[in-house]
């Protein structure tokens, strides 16, 4: 079966992706966030949950035990996401929903098809409002992102105000993104005003991290500044173009997005059609040796251990890394709602 998979997915390469690293070297530090990204009107917001030390770290970082452990209630909520909304609602999705029990579920929604499952909560004990969206097949969602003809777009301003016109994101995952924005806003502040909760939380893995990191930037630009917006995404594909990268490490520095061994998926859409990722990668270079690292900038491609480095390009990766094991041998797609 691993082998199918991967050659089904060598099958779908187009030229942007498999040169990735040759084609478009990084630096391995980016300096502060460009303002050009910040239209009229935008604010720079600076708020963080906490201390985390290995955010934006200026050297390569490896996470002790502890700090790798407290992923795992993250992981299980996006892996939570791909259950049924029927599920969620009640929040009795299985191993996923019974890691977080002090979870309560104000709205979940979507078909899986035209409309990705999501969920909206309140997770008490962080005091903190969770947003999540379901993520897609990989082997499609590779064929996707590695097509030369991907069409980009400046956000919506309804949702994305006084971001400048530099920007650009994919359009597909803004499309979906748009779908549930409002209700996803909406119910986000009911949440807060009825809770008190101090802090959004956005997670997704797959297609579901780039909604959830889109979200995020929303959150930053509609909530109060004193609200934290975190993200915790997992095999998160690139959203947008360098201009996306700076306002998002500008507007939300409580972000780590998880990359798993040698999964594709991170180095799409490639470099080379002008995408970049925000800061900060954090890659699991082996679960089973516990072995988890945080990476400088937006994009190392100088450190071994980092994914440009270990996933050069399309040929040299593992589809099915995308699915897991992450930390706590946690798997995440539509068979593992369990």
């Amino acid at each position: 079966m691993r082998v199918s998979i991967l050659l089904s997915a060598v099958l779908l390469l187009v030229g942007g992706a498999v040169v990735d690293v040759a084609a478009a070297p990084a630096k391995a530090v980016r300096g502060p966030s460009s303002s050009r990204a910040l239209g009229h009107g935008a604010r720079t917001r600076r708020f963080r949950r906490d201390s985390t030390p290995f955010l934006d770290p200026s050297a390569l970082v490896t996470l002790s035990t502890s700090e790798i452990s407290e992923f795992e209630p993250y992981l299980e909520m996006a892996r939570a996401a791909y259950c049924a909304p029927s599920l969620t609602a009640d929040w009795e999705c299985g191993e996923a929903c019974d890691a977080v029990s002090d979870f309560t579920t104000y709205l979940s929604g979507g078909d899986g098809d035209s409309i990705q499952y999501y969920y909206v909560g309140y997770w008490a004990s962080e005091n903190a409002v969770v947003v999540a969206h379901q993520g897609t097949d990989p082997t499609q969602l590779l064929s996707d992102l590695t097509d030369v003809d991907i069409i980009t777009e400046n956000l919506n301003s309804t949702y994305f105000p006084g971001v400048s016109s530099s920007v650009y994101v994919h359009s597909g995952f803004a499309d979906e993104q748009a779908d549930t924005a409002r209700i996803i806003l909406e119910q986000t502040k009911s949440i807060i005003s009825s809770t008190g909760a101090d802090t959004v939380i956005c997670v997704g893995h797959s297609l579901g991290a780039a909604l959830a990191e889109l979200d995020a930037m929303m959150f930053a630009l509609n909530l109060d500044s004193d609200i934290a917006v975190v993200g915790r995404t997992f095999g998160t594909p690139r959203v947008g173009n360098p201009d996306w990268a700076d306002l998002f490490d500008e507007m939300v520095p409580d972000f780590t997005r998880m990359n798993n061994m040698k999964d594709p998926i991170p180095i799409v859409p490639g470099r080379s059609l002008g995408f970049e990722h925000p800061e900060t990668e954090v890659h699991v270079v082996s679960e089973a040796d516990n072995d988890v690292v945080a990476c400088p900038g937006n994009e190392d491609a100088t450190d071994a251990d980092c994914t440009i480095m270990t996933v050069p390009n399309i040929l040299d990766s593992d589809i099915l890394d995308h699915l897991g094991p992450y930390p706590g041998n946690i798997y995440i797609g539509t068979i593992y709602c369990t």
